[in-house]
């Protein structure tokens, strides 16, 4: 059978993904709460709600703010297939990029794109720009949807939410559609690093699943980064300023000086592809104390283990410049490359591959210079690669998506669960 959409399927696609976004789901990186924010399960409750209204028969929200669903398998007994489909998961994170305003989203939908630049009505600041983003110039006639400018607008990941809510409506009305067994999940916390911190392995019952998490369409990631954090603390010696002379440690201008001389080849801002990087982003604190928070981010351990050890030497440097100063420095292990796990035991991979394929589509195997619930997820025992979504310019206010773009996402997890079905009957 032909595994598309319709008109009515892109219209409530579209409607899920605007009720969506509306919901404040933002995380908070400093909390240590679970989920970081209570306001993340507002966006439970109605997930909870609107799977029941589709008809799965054990939809549930935990303590913790997660959403597990099932929609059973329909082989009938005497299928070649029949029970011998595995169970799969699909998933998306509920929460947005705590760094980035994220009340009171105003999403703009501009049907027809025309192309050129997209101005953002509530910051006339704001202009997505044609020039910077050349996907634009592939979604010319498509409709897109933005923020107005002022927020994010959270397609990371509620377009993965709506296309997996919207793939399992589109399944419910298509029983001749044989699948098997379809294990949901909706998390907290994943842009806080934590979002598998409670997950249910054992009850999800899966293992094999995907994320839809990812951005361009047809990217299938099977690699990300790994992943550690560095709390770096510097504690000075205060005392009033105009008797300080040869008494005051200045823990800030210490952390300024720790920042100051990073490798300037190994930041965010001048690493691209496949290269590491060491990213100071939270600093906060005073004379007396500061604390320094760094993502540690390389594509293998030994490359991850280099960056620790470049910043250990740094703060060996600061230590000598300012004798002073007590520098301590935590790392934490935060996931690791999940391409490590799915090695073991790529169809899992080979499967969203093929299913890109089977839409006429070219795959392109990328490595995501992030991470997903998926990276922890592989090592947990659920083999998950990552599955397009469409946004672009996440974690930004010039945030973007093509409806078009997650229309093929939503079609791509049917092409997935039908392959699993043919893999199983030996085809």
């Amino acid at each position: 059978m032909v595994l598309e959409l319709d008109a009515q399927d892109r219209h409530d696609l579209l409607q899920r993904f605007l009720r969506y976004v509306q919901v404040d789901t933002q995380s908070d990186e400093n909390s240590s709460s679970f989920p970081s924010t209570e306001k993340q399960k507002e966006l439970s409750r109605l997930l909870v709600e609107e799977l029941k209204e589709l008809g799965l028969p054990d939809v549930v929200m935990d303590q913790w703010g997660y959403v597990y669903a099932t929609l059973p398998g329909n082989i009938p007994e005497g299928h070649p297939a029949a029970g011998k489909v595995p169970t799969i998961g699909l998933i998306a994170h509920l929460d947005t990029y705590f760094a980035t305003p994220g009340t009171g989203v105003k999403p703009q939908v501009i049907h027809n794109y025309p192309g050129g630049d997209i101005s953002l009505p509530g910051d006339p600041s704001q202009v997505i720009r044609f020039a910077e983003n050349p996907n634009l110039a592939r979604c010319v006639g498509h409709t897109i949807i933005t923020s107005d400018g002022t927020t994010l607008l959270g397609a990371d990941d509620k377009a993965g939410i709506a296309e997996i809510m919207t793939a399992l409506a589109w399944m419910q009305r298509h029983p001749e559609f044989l699948h098997g067994p379809v294990r949901v999940a909706f998390t907290p916390d994943e842009e806080v690093g934590r979002g598998t911190e409670h997950f249910d392995v054992e009850g999800f019952g899966a293992r094999y699943a995907y994320t839809l998490d990812g951005s361009d369409l047809g990217e299938i990631e099977d690699e990300t980064f790994c992943a550690d954090s560095a709390l770096v603390t510097v504690e000075g010696y205060d005392v009033h300023p105009g008797y300080a002379k040869g008494k005051m440690t200045n823990a800030v201008r210490v952390a300024a000086f720790i920042v100051q001389n990073l490798p300037q080849e190994f930041l965010p801002e001048t690493t691209e592809g496949r290269q590491p990087y060491l990213h100071p982003y939270d600093l906060r604190g005073d004379v007396s104390k500061v604390e320094l928070k760094f993502l540690v981010r390389a594509f293998t351990e030994e490359e991850l283990h280099q960056q620790e050890a470049t910043l250990q030497r740094l703060l060996e440097q600061a230590r000598q410049q300012f004798p002073g100063a007590k520098i301590t420095v935590t790392v934490k292990e935060s996931y690791r490359n999940m391409a490590y796990a799915i090695r073991q035991d790529p169809q899992v991979l080979d499967v969203a591959l093929e299913a890109v394929r089977r839409m006429g589509l070219e795959p392109v195997r990328k490595a995501i210079r992030g991470g997903t619930d998926g990276a922890r997820l592989s090592f947990m025992g659920i083999l998950t690669p990552n599955v397009w979504a469409g946004g672009q310019n996440f974690h930004s206010v010039q945030e973007w998506v093509s409806l078009e773009w997650m229309v093929k996402a939503t079609e791509c997890t049917l092409h997935i669960l039908s392959l699993w079905v043919e893999r199983a009957t030996g085809a």
